[in-house]
């Protein structure tokens, strides 16, 4: 019951410390952020984006900060990002969730 109950605190976007903020519209340095991860995304989904446009974003303060980025692909097709910025500014893909459209919002995954 204890683990249900955080994942519904994390997923209705509490602004405390380890909850998702709720989705704004990305910006230039969001866009810079889904950049950097390209390469690992097209590698682990084995696919190749001509299309692919940060449009909204959240955060999540952990051990650095995780951005939740929804992405605009090929064919209006959406994927959700993952990224963690850690305490030392590395920028790595921890998760991506395929297969969204514009109407699904960011949550915590």
């Amino acid at each position: 019951a204890v683990k249900q109950c955080m994942i519904n605190f994390i997923a209705v976007g509490m602004n405390r410390a380890g909850g998702l903020t709720n989705a704004r519209e990305a910006t230039p340095e969001i866009q810079q952020l889904a950049d950097q991860v390209k390469g690992d995304l097209e590698t682990k989904t084995k696919k190749t984006f001509q299309q692919y446009v940060a449009e909204t974003y959240a955060t999540q303060v952990v051990a650095g900060i995780n951005y939740f980025i929804k992405v605009c692909v090929d064919n209006g097709e959406h994927i959700h990002l993952r990224v963690l910025k850690d305490f030392q500014q590395h920028v790595s893909l921890t998760s991506y969730q395929c297969n969204k459209t514009a109407m699904d919002p960011l949550v915590y995954f």
